[in-house]
């Protein structure tokens, strides 16, 4: 694929890929879709163009392999219930006189809130910034995590700057969650040892972001979508 094409190769390379994936081939990556993609970002001019077409093409791709699906509304409301549960373990570990369960309490809410923030944080910042998203789903390695589906030609439309920001707030969210959770231990009853695994939870998922996720998640797409902005200056 040339480095540069026209609005009219954009329009012909969209079809022939979606009339692909209509006959069930969805390897989009194989079709060349995200190479595409990765034009098409760099001319604003061709976003116009390519935007509702790629979003019917990402949609039939990923609903095609992705059969546990829920609403956005469902997922972000069984997420919220998530983050109250966090908080009445906070609550468990401030007031439970038992320093083994205020300190089990402290850990499971930075297990909780590190899950449970992670794609809600997402979904308002990409609402604020202008996106709409399609569906929460399962996904990523053992054991699965809840995930949010992009509606990819509102993703599109969106500034590369503003898609940055969408990436990078689940991820920033889920790092802070357990350092919240560390700052009510001093008035708690829980000992030592939770606070040490709350800051382990925590200091692990920043090292895991350094390693991994600027390889293949959250970090990846922000250094992504950056060089896409930088392109513009």
């Amino acid at each position: 694929m040339a480095d540069s094409l026209s609005a009219e190769q954009v329009a012909q390379e969209l079809a022939r890929i979606e009339a692909a994936v209509d006959g069930g081939d969805t390897g989009l990556g194989k079709l060349g879709f995200w190479k595409l993609m990765a034009l098409v970002k760099l001319d604003p001019a061709l976003i116009e163009v390519a935007a509702d077409p790629a979003g019917r093409i990402d949609a039939k791709a990923f609903d095609a392999f992705t059969k546990r699906r829920f609403p956005v509304w469902l997922g972000n409301l069984v997420l919220a219930i998530g983050v109250g549960v966090g908080a009445f373990a906070v609550l468990i570990a401030r007031y439970a006189s038992s320093p083994l369960a205020a300190g089990l309490a402290l850990v499971a809410a930075a297990g909780i809130w590190s899950v449970a923030v992670h794609s809600p944080a997402h979904w308002v910042v990409g609402r604020a910034l202008g996106m709409r998203f399609r569906c929460y789903f399962f996904g990523g390695p053992f054991p699965p995590r809840p995930g949010l589906k992009t509606d990819y030609a509102s993703y599109l439309r969106t500034d590369a700057r503003k898609r940055a920001w969408m990436h990078a707030s689940g991820a920033l969210a889920t790092k802070v969650a357990p350092f919240v959770v560390l700052a009510f231990w001093p008035g708690s009853a829980a000992p030592a040892w939770a606070a040490w695994l709350v800051l382990a939870i925590g200091i692990v998922q920043i090292l895991t972001d350094i390693f991994l996720s600027v390889k293949s998640s959250d970090w990846k797409k922000v250094k992504r979508e950056l060089a896409v902005a930088r392109s513009y200056t």
